[in-house]
């Protein structure tokens, strides 16, 4: 739910939740029970066509039945199976529709109802049946309790079968089967075929086993103890009985079916009996006999022999639990069996190992004291079994030891399985099977983990690969497990370490010998070391096995050396003097080696560096680019096996003067990029020079213009960095261009002028500034576009792209910046109003804005509005913001003129709603309607009567079409609103056209207050104007009639008006008016008239004089007046009413007693009449049962015979005919009648006749002083209706 989650969600919560059963369980369980019910119906339905008088019944049982499975089901709520009411009542209506058409509650008359009597058309009614407390009980025990005996008819009840009995026999075993008892505890059950035999007793022997022939022990078994064995039996086979067939490894006491598959069903005249049987011995069937005290023939053997069950199980061993093995750990391991039997024993058992079984069958398993030579050589080991023609030796059961031999060479998993065990007399036991006495599983199975030997080899070294170790520091030495069961887990394993020989570092060390242990299941074992030298596994064990060693064994471990450093310093020195040293190294140890080296300038802060060298030789220079007293030391060094070693290494002092040298600052990076300068205004340029060397610097500068160029010689330059302003040539200066400033050379203090090659600066000199301005045509800088579009606002640029403008909207406070990129460039707005430029600036210099060009207005087109006509009659509500129209009638044309502004044509999109009872309106329709004209006419609705209300949600136009602009409408406080008044007309109507009945001289009042006949139902504002007319049919006189009705519905009350006529009077609603004095709407004809029935009183007369009737006759009665008639009698003083449609009427007696015609009436129960003179008296039907109303089966044998006893009830004398009938073959259809006889002019209530024939007697009819049954069919129509 799940899906079935899931799938949930929707059902409500069921009754029985899913943590007790599932909801598929659920489902499969109650449509199961469905389906027995149904099969209970169909049995049900077959019994109704062999016995029609018990149909009735049991339809109304089913519909029970039906009914309550429908609701059960809809209240317990189960998924998938939960329905609404609706489809729960139509399943019940759906099962009631069957039940009647299968039990014959509803009948089909397709071809015809052969049993209609056709001399008459009339309908026969009849009279209550006659019911007690037991009745009403029977309706609630749901079929369990009946008040009538099951029987066909209840009149004609019992019959007398009358048999002669056959041969009897009994045999005992008669499939031939073997039967062995589990254990002293239990029995089994021996079957016996009786054929043609009722057994009410049984007698047989016992002979225990023994040591030799034993006393026999005689036991009886009565009918009903037989009865109480077959019961347990059947019981116990529901209870204990495998599932499938494929379950053969599970037994109990009663899987010896006594019927085996294999056998032959039973006969007819079979029957079987079981004896049940608890201990072992030679069992005896002695005697017999039937209901008839006949003693039954046996049939030869009669006689079986039952032993002890063979068993089989594995010797209970204090070492079982512990069965985990090593492979090859053991040569041959013997497991011991108990078996207990009768020899010579055969058992079958199975080895299994990793999944593979193999079988195996072992026979002839016997003690030595047994003895294969005549039965006579040990009587001790021997049983006796003597039958009526010959003797059978069984010998006594052993309990034998026998050893088992098996191989635990392969590692995994060993199953050793007792699997079945036989013995001499065939029985066979399976021993892993549900036997209650029947050994545990671990005593017919056992079950070996077989390990493999674990091996062991250190991982990543080897005597030719062996593990470096840094001085000072720890290795790991990796051991690792191979072809280790993870069961074996953690293993231990020993070590032994052994010093490197003719070292010193033999004298530090010394030799040792660890067990270390593995974590958990982990294979791998690490190993921290600190010392070098050879490490070897001297063995490995595990948690249950031994293992061994493999290569590599043992490990070697080396120190590697510290790294050192051979350092030879050299001096730089120029025109300037030392400008800086070179150090050459040669390094020893594992490369790449890094050198770390400080340098201390002056009386600073020694800084640290570092060099890197791939091979064990180089060579780096070192030159200052600053003068100063430096000191130049080695601090440490590095290789692959250690990190920052100190060393003491060699250092050098020495005065450094480095060569003059200068550069812009500012330069790009990258070869022959040149820095670039704008000049906008000013005669000079300012540049930036960085110099380094020895103050003070002398520097020659080389100005390159268009046409010529000079040299600039700047002296006495203390700083390094230094801000030189240049002079711009006259020729750029006054027209503008470009110029260049290179560097030519520089000279320090010590005299020593040095040429320089750096990259220089290009000045770029402008004397135009750039402008912008807003471009109009003729000067006009406004445009005017569609609300929220966007507008493109025109620019003129002078100077070079790209261009960076300000601008903002007079009146906001941010201002926007924008890049422009050509000089017709243009700006885009989307809110109207008026944008001013503030800055503007190309790429090179700031410029101006033109000021009588730097604003731009911007406006929208207006959007079309509506309002009413100024000649609109209408009042304004300022409340609601409405205008109120006049109100009219429903139907009335009616309409209002709108004035429209914008550009035609126009779109009106516009709701109408109106107001419900609620408080609250509901939208009635959102039409559009389209005008060209800037006044038009707009139709209001009034074909719905009540309060309807116009709002103009949204115009479109020229500028604005709605289908561009669908998601603006007009804002709801700005929308057009106005409302009206729609008066329902009046109506009036007959809420039903049943026809009114009174009687003679009535006043025209209502007789029913409750009930709706007659009532007028008023549509429209009250007071109501309602005028009627009433038409005698009989006399035509039309009588006019004026009601003032205050409310919407009024029942017919003319007090001043009297019936005086019998007959059909018609009422006619003539008009009606309301308070709105709108005209009423057209009246229906046929609704606005009602018809009145008036008559006169009834009266009730009997065909014929009879005092006398039967139960079943129909009493026959004429009637006067108007029909429908409604009859008052009485039965036994207790009163009923039965209704008539025509006459003559007939009433058929279902009752006996004395019945009274006590009223009658016509005209639905008018104008009623007392009767007192009507009444006679009603005899019931006589009965009468054969065997007092039982069916008795009588046994005879040949020359006895057989009394038949009739019991006749009624008032005598009496006539009855009764008849034999032929014995039934029991399929269902009676038998061929032998004989019949009629006897009469009896007065006793009982009658007994002999016969030594054989059939079966039943009663066919009856009669007796007054009555006869069965009855004649009565001379009028038998179809009948319920009173």
């Amino acid at each position: 739910m799940s899906a079935e989650s899931g799938s949930a969600k929707a059902h409500p919560k069921a009754l029985i939740s899913e943590d007790y059963l599932d909801f598929p369980s659920q489902r499969w369980y109650y449509l199961g029970f469905g389906v027995l019910l149904q099969a209970c119906k169909t049995v049900d339905v077959i019994s109704s066509f062999v016995s029609l008088d018990n149909s009735k019944y049991l339809c109304r049982k089913w519909l029970l039945f039906d009914t309550l499975y429908c609701i059960i089901l809809a209240f317990l709520r189960i998924p998938r199976l939960n329905y609404s009411k609706a489809v729960v009542a139509l399943q019940i209506l759906c099962l009631w529709l069957f039940d009647g058409l299968v039990f014959g509650g509803i009948r089909v008359n397709v071809w015809g109802d052969r049993n209609l009597v056709t001399t008459s058309q009339h309908d026969i009614a009849y009279t209550p049946e006659a019911s007690s407390f037991v009745d009403v009980l029977a309706s609630f025990t749901f079929g369990l309790f009946s008040p009538q005996v099951a029987q066909n008819d209840a009149h004609l009840l019992g019959q007398h079968t009358v048999r002669m009995s056959p041969i009897s026999t009994a045999q005992l075993n008669p499939y031939g089967e073997i039967y062995c008892l589990p254990s002293s505890g239990n029995a089994v059950l021996v079957p016996v075929l009786l054929n043609n035999t009722n057994p009410v007793a049984l007698k047989y022997s016992i002979t225990p086993l023994g040591f030799g022939p034993g006393q026999p022990e005689f036991l009886d078994l009565s009918g009903k103890e037989l009865r109480a064995i077959e019961q347990a039996r059947v019981e116990a086979l529901q209870l204990t009985r495998p599932v499938s067939q494929d379950e053969t490894d599970e037994y109990d006491e009663y899987d010896d079916d006594p019927i085996p598959k294999h056998s032959p069903s039973l006969q007819r005249t079979q029957t079987l009996v079981h004896i049940r049987l608890s201990k072992p011995g030679i069992l005896r069937l002695e005697r017999v006999f039937d209901t008839s005290s006949t003693e039954a023939r046996l049939v030869i053997p009669s006689d079986l022999t039952v032993v002890p069950c063979p068993q089989a199980g594995f010797t209970p061993d204090k070492q079982a639990e512990n069965n985990i093995r090593c492979a090859g750990q053991e040569n041959d391991v013997q497991l011991m069996m108990d078996i207990n039997g009768v020899p010579p024993l055969r058992l079958r058992w199975s080895k299994t190992v990793n999944g593979k079984r193999e079988a195996f069958l072992v026979e002839g398993i016997e003690g030595g004291r047994h003895s294969k030579s005549s039965p006579s050589s040990d009587s001790s080991s021997q049983i006796v079994s003597i039958s009526a023609d010959s003797t059978k030796w069984t010998p006594a059961p052993e309990k034998l030891q026998v050893p088992l031999a098996i191989s635990l060479d392969i590692p995994g998993s060993h199953i050793y399985a007792l699997e079945e065990v036989m013995d001499a007399t065939g029985n066979t036991m399976l021993i892993d099977g549900n036997t209650p006495d029947n050994l545990a599983n671990h005593h017919a199975m056992r079950s070996f983990t077989v390990l493999r030997r674990p091996a062991i080899s250190f991982k990543h070294c080897s005597p030719e690969h062996p593990v470096s170790l840094a001085i000072g520091s720890e290795a790991a030495l990796t051991v690792s497990t191979i072809d280790a069961d993870p069961v074996d887990a953690p293993w231990e394993v020993s070590i032994k370490y052994q010093p490197p020989s003719g070292d010193k570092s033999s004298k530090r060390f010394k030799p040792w010998r660890k067990t270390l242990s593995t974590q958990g299941s982990r294979r791998d074992l690490t190993i921290g070391v600190n010392a070098p030298g050879e490490y070897m596994i001297a063995g490995v064990k595990g948690k249950w096995c031994a293992g061994d060693v493999l290569a590599p064994e043992s490990c070697n471990v080396v120190e590697k050396p510290i790294p050192t450093a051979e350092i030879q310093w050299t001096k730089i020195h120029e025109c300037s003097g030392d400008t800086g040293v070179s150090a050459t190294l040669v390094l020893h140890g594992t490369p790449p080696f890094h050198v770390y080296y400080t340098v201390q300038k002056d009386s600073e802060v020694p800084k640290e560096m570092s060099k890197t060298f791939a091979s064990s030789r180089g060579q780096f220079t070192l030159q200052p680019e600053q003068s100063g007293h430096y000191i130049f030391t080695f601090t440490k060094i590095s290789d692959a096996n250690y990190q920052r070693v100190e060393f003491d290494g060699p250092s050098i002092n020495q005065i450094i003067h480095p060569p003059a040298s200068a550069d812009f600052i500012g330069i790009p990076k990258g070869l022959g990029r040149k820095k670039a300068i704008n000049s906008c205004e000013g005669r000079s340029v300012d540049v930036e020079v960085e110099l380094r060397g020895s103050p003070p610097w002398s520097l020659e500068l080389q100005l390159v213009g268009p046409q010529s160029s000079g040299i600039l010689t700047i002296s006495d330059i203390t700083l390094n960095r230094k801000t030189i302003q240049i002079p711009i040539p006259e020729a750029v200066d006054q027209e503008g261009g470009a110029f260049e400033i290179d560097l030519i050379s520089v000279e320090d203090k010590s005299r020593c002028k040095l040429p320089i090659s750096v990259p220089g600066v290009s000045v770029n000199v402008r004397r135009l500034k750039p402008t912008v301005k807003f471009y109009g045509v003729n000067g006009k800088r406004q445009v005017t576009v569609l609300e929220r579009e966007r507008a493109g606002l025109p620019l003129r640029l002078t100077g070079e792209s790209p261009w960076h403008m300000k601008y903002h909207r007079v009146g906001d406070d941010g201002v926007t910046s924008l890049m422009l990129k050509t000089p017709n460039d243009v700006v885009y707005v989307s809110e109207k109003g008026l944008y001013e430029i503030l800055e503007i600036s190309d790429a090179q210099c700031p410029g101006s804005v033109i000021g009588d060009s730097s604003d731009y207005r911007v406006d929208w087109v207006p959007r079309p509005t509506a309002k009413l006509s100024e000649h609109t009659p209408a009042t304004y509500e300022p409340l609601n913001g409405s205008y109120i129209l006049p109100p009219l009638c429903e139907g009335m044309d009616d309409h209002v003129d709108l004035d429209l502004t914008g550009r035609p044509p126009f779109q009106i999109m516009y709701n109408i709603a109106q107001g419900n009872d609620q408080g609250g309106t509901r939208l009635i329709d959102q039409p559009i309607f389209n005008s060209i004209q800037p006044r038009t006419r707009f139709q209001l609705h009034t074909s719905d009567p009540g309060r309807v209300y116009y709002e103009v949600k949204q115009i479109g136009d020229g500028a604005y079409p709605l289908e561009n602009h669908k998601n603006t409408p007009i804002p709801r406080y700005e929308r057009l609103l106005f409302e009206q008044q729609v008066s329902l007309r009046p109506t009036a109507r007959f809420k039903n056209r049943n026809r009114l009945s009174y009687c003679l001289y009535d006043s025209f009042t209502p007789l029913d207050r409750l009930s709706s006949d007659g009532l007028v139902v008023l549509e429209g504002t009250p007071p109501f104007q309602l005028e009627l007319s009433i038409k005698n049919l009989a006399t035509s006189h039309v009588d006019q009639q004026t009601i003032e009705v205050h409310d919407h519905s009024w029942k017919l009350s003319l007090q001043a008006y009297q019936f005086t006529s019998v007959g059909p009077h018609l009422v006619v609603i003539q008009s009606v008016a309301d308070a709105s004095h709108c005209a009423h709407a057209a009246l229906d004809p046929l609704a606005t008239s009602v018809w009145v029935d008036v008559a006169e009183a009834a009266a009730i007369v009997p065909v014929d004089r009879r005092e006398d009737f039967c139960v079943g006759e129909a009493a026959q009665f004429q009637l006067e007046g108007t029909p429908p008639w409604s009859i008052g009698y009485r039965i036994n003083g207790k009163a009923y009413t039965q209704e008539a449609k025509v006459s003559p009427f007939s009433l058929l007696q279902q009752q006996a007693g004395e019945f009274t015609v006590t009223s009658v009436a016509h005209q639905q129960k008018m104008c009623k009449a007392s009767i007192t003179d009507l009444r006679f008296s009603v005899h019931p039907l006589p009965s009468a049962q054969v065997g007092h109303g039982k069916r008795i089966y009588q046994d005879i044998h040949e020359g006895d015979q057989a009394e038949i006893v009739f019991t006749l009830v009624g008032e005598p004398p009496f006539t009855f005919t009764y008849q034999r009938l032929e014995l039934t073959t029991g399929r269902g259809k009676p038998g061929k009648v032998l004989e019949t006889h009629t006897v009469s002019r009896i007065y006793s209530n009982e009658y007994s006749i002999f016969s030594a024939l054989e059939g079966t007697w039943t009663v066919t009819s009856i009669s007796d002083r007054y009555c006869r049954y069965p009855p004649t069919q009565p001379e009028l129509g038998t179809q009948k209706t319920r009173p």
